[in-house]
């Protein structure tokens, strides 16, 4: 294994897909060779949260997710502790009638559960609608008519955008109890032992996309349990993250790239997730948390990179890679 990176290979289902994502961390700095002799797995049956995720988790004490609020709060995870969480949560949903196939919209911030629910899902062989929270309740009546959604996880600041979308559905709130809205909280007492009902196929589908829709209504894009785990060893490689990183990527929950860059591509590398959560965007509060908590690899958009440059970096000894 490239870098020391431990994982049980044994699971057939995932082996093809560790051959490649080793191949990749071992020819990080030689791009020719990557480019030349990469070769995608050939993948049939493939769960990447049971086959991948929960393999590499066992036993796994090294930081995998961190969240940090600008008043000095912090949420540290481990792989092993993800793994345990998120199959009480797969448990809990499975209890309130969430079954293969359904989708779940999920409406969080960058709160731990938001990671415990992808998890989830992925183990249910659920379909994941991502939503930002700037949604409106007639974007919400849209994405419930034409994603066929029959289940809701959200905030409780925003699940009073629900109270217009009408239908039949499950609705769990994360954060204070409220009226009408199972709590999540309920989901860490199921068990933390989860039988998968059945086997994932590479082409289930995984994830549904709404686009932006900034010059027309938003189109629904289908992923699957191979288009995003496994396609994003290429954001993995251009990211150019190892083991052990501590990974920061500036984007909101519900777009793509959240998905990409704060999920898939730093867990296929065996890399941690780090988030500074901020009400309003601070440049230097931004520096202060990349110094302190030493932060290796970093992805923003060119706003980003232009309000950071305007500083006196000088006076930040940044170390990212």
């Amino acid at each position: 294994m490239g870098d020391n990176v431990t994982v049980d290979a044994n699971l057939i289902s995932a082996a093809p897909f560790i051959s490649a994502r080793d191949f990749l961390l071992r020819h990080r700095e030689d791009y020719a060779v990557a480019c030349r002799d990469f070769v995608w797995p050939k993948l049939d049956r493939f769960n990447w949260a049971l086959d991948y995720f929960d393999a590499m988790a066992r036993n796994n004490g090294q930081p995998a997710l961190w969240l940090v609020d600008e008043e000095g709060s912090e949420v540290k995870l481990s792989f092993a502790a993800l793994s345990e969480r998120s199959n009480r949560v797969a448990n809990a949903l499975r209890g309130l009638g969430v079954r293969r196939g359904d989708r779940i919209l999920v409406m969080l911030g960058n709160v731990a559960p938001l990671w415990e629910c992808m998890l989830a899902a992925m183990k249910l062989g659920a379909v994941i609608v991502p939503a930002t929270t700037l949604l409106t309740p007639a974007d919400l009546n849209d994405r419930f008519a034409r994603g066929r959604v029959r289940h809701v996880i959200a905030s409780t600041e925003a699940a009073a955008k629900f109270a217009d979308v009408l239908g039949d559905y499950t609705r769990i709130v994360v954060g204070r109890e409220t009226a009408g809205w199972v709590p999540f909280e309920k989901a860490y007492t199921a068990s933390t032992r989860f039988t998968p009902d059945g086997e994932t196929h590479v082409q289930d589908p995984l994830l549904l996309y709404f686009t932006s829709g900034t010059t027309a209504k938003p189109k629904l894009v289908l992923h699957s349990h191979q288009s995003y785990p496994v396609g994003h060893l290429s954001t993995m490689y251009w990211l150019g993250l190892r083991p052990g990183d501590l990974h920061l990527n500036i984007s909101s929950p519900g777009w793509a790239k959240h998905a990409w860059s704060c999920f898939f591509a730093p867990w296929n590398a065996q890399a941690a997730v780090f988030i500074f959560n901020q009400r309003r965007f601070n440049a230097r509060g931004l520096l202060d948390a990349i110094v302190r908590c030493g932060v290796s690899t970093f992805c923003a958009p060119p706003t980003v990179w232009r309000m950071l440059i305007q500083e006196d970096l000088s006076a930040w000894p940044v170390r990212i890679r």
